[in-house]
């Protein structure tokens, strides 16, 4: 529910463009058991997940849109996005202007297929996680990883003063928060009146590291399809 006692809409937004630098192949290339890989499992997650209406899935990618197709779901909708929007060089700003095109209202939930290890529970979580924070004065959500580390910048401690304590326990620490990629919420309005995905007064959703683990390189693949198969992630 949202704060104003309506259901909520919840539009999740999945871009994928065709093509990686770092790795070939990345959202289609067969993954720990899965023919079409990381858009196979993407796909299977936020369509079982609680709180979600509708799909919308933005790809310059032939191969993508074949297979997702082939689903025969009524709540995904496909997007052929123009190749202009599917370089190397194509802004996160400029993906966030192309999303307010595609979805008018309701609530947006931004997502990738390089968070394989957040499931259908971590999206449902996510979700009421989200509607809280509405009641609890946020405007959006992002998920993130908690640091607590001892974090310079090239001369200094950034989180610690060395002339209390040179060395703090951890756990004292401050925690720092790490951006993972694995979903931002908010309402499509922020989206078409401020062009973000996130609003002015953001909630941190801490998830731990496996969970909110981000397919960015190709040592990453191997290692998330590691994970994967020994049954140490679940997707």
């Amino acid at each position: 529910m949202s704060p104003g006692g309506e259901i909520m809409e919840v539009t999740v937004f999945l871009p994928c463009r065709r093509g990686s630098q770092r790795v070939p192949d990345k959202n289609t290339r067969p993954f720990a058991g899965y023919a079409h890989g990381l858009i196979e499992i993407k796909l299977k997650q936020i369509l079982a997940a609680r709180g979600v209406h509708k799909v919308v899935l933005s790809t310059n990618d032939e191969e993508i849109l074949a297979f997702a197709k082939g689903l025969g779901e009524s709540r995904l909708q496909l997007h052929r996005r123009d190749n202009a929007l599917g370089s190397n060089d194509t802004s996160t700003d400029a993906l966030i202007a192309h999303a307010a095109t595609l979805i008018s209202g309701g609530h947006i939930l931004w997502t990738h297929v390089t968070s394989p290890f957040f499931g259908v529970r971590e999206y449902e979580r996510a979700i009421e996680a989200y509607n809280k924070a509405l009641d609890g004065g946020f405007d959006s959500l992002m998920t993130a990883s908690v640091l607590r580390s001892f974090l310079w910048d090239k001369e200094k401690p950034v989180n610690y003063d060395r002339a209390k304590t040179k060395w703090p326990h951890t756990q004292d620490l401050p925690p720092f928060y790490e951006i993972n990629n694995a979903v931002f919420l908010a309402s499509a309005d922020i989206y078409h009146f401020s062009n973000d995905r996130i609003g002015t007064r953001p909630c941190f959703y801490p998830v731990d590291k496996i969970t909110g683990f981000d397919i960015d390189w190709l040592d990453d693949f191997e290692l998330a399809e590691r994970l994967a198969q020994a049954g140490i992630a679940s997707v």
